[in-house]
């Protein structure tokens, strides 16, 4: 029956997995890990911009090394040609051509009036208005302040360049915007003799189709372009890039890191049992309960983050306690039968199992979906493998696995005087212990980073920053991004970042595309302006002539600015954006987003990085949105109140199954074992997070079920089982594996349930001896 039932089982299992398409199922991404109904502006901005166009962009440099000094231009121009025909790639400009940036600034300069001219007459207004004088000198008093402006403006080097625009833009409304936007232009040319190209593919870069594709479309240009040119070297980068070389990565690890896990389990095992091959018993147990949580995971999921599955690998550790307690039971009288011996083991392995699993089932309240992941993953696995456990071994004559006796003479003391100096050993490593518990978890640090959420990969990354400082990311910079419900919204608090900046930055100009649209309140008003400013043609003549120029020469702007008056610009706000928008491409228009669920506006401003913004600019620094620590740090918070009603839930159902006494001594062996771990944590300096908070949680559970499972000996004065101590070897052991991660968040989850287990097992051990017994009494 216990064979049928198994082998049904895992039949079912394998079938539905096999079925899976692996590639959909699991995701890399980190962005997977923020629920999507989150409201955190920022989780928005970041969401948004990993669904948008600013991942799809994709940057190339080509140099000759034959003329380093020297930008190889028609390489560049041919290879942005080849990319450009490719169906992989939406967008692809030499920004050393210069033909795009030319159309674009033609197209801007003809819609001055209708762009600038309300944001000039705005500001203007708005500076008359605090000189206390009365409405009718406005006309004459912007005349005089537009002709200074320009006598100014004449003394500056970049005067000589617009030159034969002056007649048509003597208000200098097109060089005040390229004064303002001068740190977000795109570069023609980087540094020494490197030709820049920009691209940006059509699909998502974390699909498959947003890599391979590319990477052959890419291939097949270069190989174009070297046929033409062949001393040209290219440098490439893109999300797709370092996306495809993480999943590469995070297969190989999950590989490597299950096989050491196993293989770590089964080197402890060797340590303690005295014929090895009897522990491939084992292997079925630890095998069928990672087949039942990855079916019951992927039924209940219908996307599951591939740290769930990294993590899973624990379960080797985890999963294998259950079958040593119920393997390494010896007969209490010849012929005991399986069903005698796992009745009178039943209390302690359903205790064990099911506190643990009412911890874990509390993370499926987590904010989250990770989170709630990872619980049900455990949760299945535990309850996979207690249930594989009790039937496997029904299948077998007489299961016990015997241990080595080694173990049992390292621990007993000879006489009673080395029992009393043992017991003063013990009781100084226990005011040690809480020594370290107490002043260093007064000192822990926390932060959250959800870059360490992703797998390192360094030489891609510094591929990626030297390219992005040869297209003008330079780290001397600070970059915002201002956001709204609405276009109008975020073109508002736009307005407000750029008047704090401008009172608390001193000589660190702000520059941002944004400004190329006015406010909404700046549109609005402009018809009514226009209509107050009557007399401005003659009031500007006066004022020209005054400062030594000649009116006439200015023919063609007074022709347009009676025409703009007499036809004001119309239509509603949104369609500045929309008209803009088919002129704005490439590089550009990636600095604002007037689609999704919120608008936003770029801002670069030219100092280092500086304390936040205030929250209420709603602008937040794109450093933030890297590492989302604000948002991350709300999840710990919430993960820590579930955490402690879980383990809440857990002490009271042990208090529920145990007398009083030994429901404390259950209770007190995790958490002073968690307390002392996080004691040297904050004693070393270590900076923790999210996932050292989880550690902490999975490690404590661990613990509580060897306290358990060492019940029934502490309160008969013996030593502990030797299979409570080779399950917790085996589980310090697995979370060691885990923590060679490269990955830092896998890391600090193995380290920190690790030496949790380890501190358990030396309390446990350690316990008879504080009692002044014999541990082999």
């Amino acid at each position: 029956m216990a064979r049928c039932v198994l082998l049904g089982l895992a039949a079912l299992g394998i079938a539905w997995l096999a079925r899976l398409d692996y590639a959909r199922e699991i995701s890399t991404n980190v962005l997977d890990l923020i629920p999507p109904g989150e409201q955190a502006p920022e989780a928005g901005l970041v969401r948004g911009l990993a669904t948008d166009l600013q991942v799809r962009v994709m940057l190339f440099a080509l140099r000759d090394p034959q003329a380093p000094a020297v930008p190889p231009a028609a390489a560049a121009a041919l290879f942005a040609g080849e990319l450009r025909r490719a169906p992989e790639f939406a967008e692809a400009l030499d920004l050393g051509g210069g033909a795009d940036q030319t159309a674009m600034g033609r197209a801007i300069f003809e819609q001055r009036a209708t762009l600038l001219l309300p944001s000039w007459l705005g500001e203007r207004h708005r500076e008359f208005t605090g000189t206390g004088r009365p409405e009718s000198d406005f006309s004459p008093w912007l005349a005089e302040r537009a002709a200074a402006d320009l006598e100014a403006f004449l003394g500056r080097p970049e005067a000589v360049a617009m030159g034969p625009l002056l007649p048509l833009d003597p208000l200098l409304l097109t060089p005040r915007l390229i004064e303002r936007a001068r740190l977000i232009a795109p570069s023609g040319a980087g540094t020494g003799g490197d030709a820049l190209v920009w691209g940006r593919i059509a699909g998502s870069p974390f699909a498959a189709e947003g890599q391979g594709p590319v990477f052959a479309a890419i291939n097949r240009a270069e190989a174009r372009m070297r046929a033409a040119y062949p001393g040209v070297e290219l440098r490439w980068t893109g999300v797709n890039q370092i996306a495809a070389a993480t999943r590469v990565r995070i297969e190989s690890e999950i590989r490597v890191l299950n096989a050491l896990s196993l293989l770590a389990v089964f080197g402890v095992g060797c340590l303690f049992v005295r014929r090895v091959w009897q522990m491939l018993h084992l292997l079925p147990v630890v095998l069928l309960s990672l087949l039942g949580a990855w079916t019951a995971s992927t039924l209940v999921f219908a996307r599951l983050h591939f740290l769930v599955f990294l993590i899973g690998a624990l379960l080797c550790g985890v999963a294998i306690d259950y079958g040593f307690y119920i393997y390494m039971q010896p007969a209490l009288r010849p012929g005991e039968g399986y069903e005698s011996k796992l009745r009178r083991l039943l209390k302690p392995l359903l205790a064990s199992c099911l506190t643990t699993v009412i911890g874990f089932s509390l993370l499926l309240f987590s904010d989250l979906p990770f989170i709630r992941e990872v619980g049900f993953f455990v949760s299945a696995g535990l309850l996979s493998a207690l249930g594989a456990a009790m039937l496997y071994f029904a299948q077998i004559d007489h299961p016990f696995l015997e241990a080595r006796r080694f173990g049992h003479r390292a621990l007993r003391p000879p006489g009673r005087s080395v029992a009393r100096s043992s017991r003063w050993v013990a009781a100084l490593l226990l005011v040690v212990a809480a020594a370290v518990a107490v002043s260093g978890t007064c000192r822990l640090r926390w932060r959250d980073d959800v870059r360490e959420l992703e797998l390192p990969t360094p030489e891609l990354e510094a591929n990626a920053g030297a390219l992005r400082t040869l297209f003008g990311d330079t780290p001397g910079r600070t970059v915002y991004l201002t956001y709204g419900a609405t276009v109008a919204e975020a073109r508002r608090h736009l307005e407000d970042f750029l008047n704090y900046e401008a009172a608390s930055a001193g000589q660190a100009h702000p520059a941002s595309l944004g400004l190329l649209f006015p406010t909404e309140a700046d549109w609005r008003q402009m018809p009514a302006r226009l209509r107050s400013l009557g007399g401005f043609s003659a009031d500007y003549r006066a004022a020209l002539d005054r400062h030594g120029f000649e009116p006439d020469s200015f023919a063609p702007f007074f022709n347009s600015w009676e025409a703009l008056r007499q036809h004001p610009p119309g239509g509603d706000y949104a369609s500045l954006y929309r008209d803009a928008g088919r002129v704005l491409t490439g590089p550009l228009a990636l600095l604002y987003n007037t689609r999704g669920p919120s608008a936003w506006f770029l801002t670069v401003v030219d100092r280092p990085a500086g304390p936040p913004a205030p929250a209420g600019l709603f602008t937040v620094g794109v450093n933030e949105l890297q590492t989302l620590d604000r948002l991350f740090t709300r999840y710990r918070w919430s993960a820590l109140r579930l955490s402690l009603v879980g383990l809440s839930l857990v002490i009271a159902s042990v208090f529920v199954i145990y007398p009083f006494r030994r429901g404390l001594r259950i209770a007190l062996i995790p958490a002073g074992s968690c307390f002392v771990v996080f004691g040297v944590f904050g004693l070393v300096g270590q900076t923790l997070n999210l996932f050292h908070l989880l550690g902490a949680f999975l490690g404590v559970c661990l613990a509580h079920n060897y306290a358990i499972f060492s019940s029934d000996s502490s309160h008969s004065g013996t030593a502990p089982p030797v299979s409570i101590r080779l399950s917790a070897l085996c589980a310090a052991s697995s979370f060691g594996v885990l923590a060679l991660s490269r990955i830092p968040v896998v890391h600090a989850l193995g380290l920190t349930v690790a030496l949790i287990v380890v501190a358990a097992l030396a309390a446990v051990e350690l316990e008879p001896f504080l009692r002044g017994r014999r541990p082999d009494a």
